[in-house]
């Protein structure tokens, strides 16, 4: 099933905007930027924009719920979109892998993301395709949350900022009718 509805994940606000958790934002707004779609307010607690691409009408989500909350804009924007678990992207940070990486995943696990496990809960499968920018891991000792919730570090930019870009262009792709397989072997790594 084509992507019908692609959701970046992260936190609402200018204090969250530019941190680690945030890389689903990012790819979200890039993304929206190259469609030229205008995202706003909804009642589904999360700002849509909605698009043709390849024919087909497309809605790009950006959830206010804050992170761990995220299924509670997602599972019902899905419904009242009649958009099934099938249809849905999800992009969003991943600390297992390095920055400058990328991967694509059909289904799976959360990983111990929350903001995953909340869309997963809220749609009650884990049948759900997701795209995931890599942040790499806190120092030995430093605190998960508080790394999640720091800005890239210079260096780290230096590797994020190209994926994000590459993220784009994988989204594109999917938006476009292309098989997920086919964008695994193209955008992985």
């Amino acid at each position: 099933m084509p992507v019908q509805m692609v959701v970046g994940l992260g936190n609402p606000g200018p204090r969250y905007e530019t941190t680690r958790h945030n890389a689903g934002f990012m790819v979200l707004d890039l993304l929206a930027d190259d469609l030229g779609v205008n995202l706003r307010a909804s009642r589904h607690q999360a700002l849509v924009g909605g698009s043709h691409v390849a024919g087909r009408r497309v809605f790009l989500v950006k959830p206010q719920t804050y992170m761990n909350n995220s299924g509670q804009a997602v599972g019902p924007l899905a419904r009242w979109y009649g958009i099934s678990p099938a249809g849905l992207l999800i992009i969003h940070d991943d600390l297992d892998l390095p920055p400058g990486r990328l991967r694509l995943r059909p289904r799976g696990s959360s990983g111990g993301h929350r903001g995953l496990e909340s869309i997963m809960a809220a749609l009650g499968t884990t049948a759900i395709m997701r795209l995931k920018i890599g942040i790499g891991r806190p120092r030995p000792g430093q605190d998960v949350v508080d790394y999640v919730l720091q800005p890239f570090s210079e260096e780290d930019w230096s590797l994020v900022r190209p994926v994000l870009l590459k993220a784009v262009q994988a989204t594109r792709f999917l938006l476009e009718g292309g098989e997920m397989e086919e964008a695994m072997n193209q955008f992985n790594g």
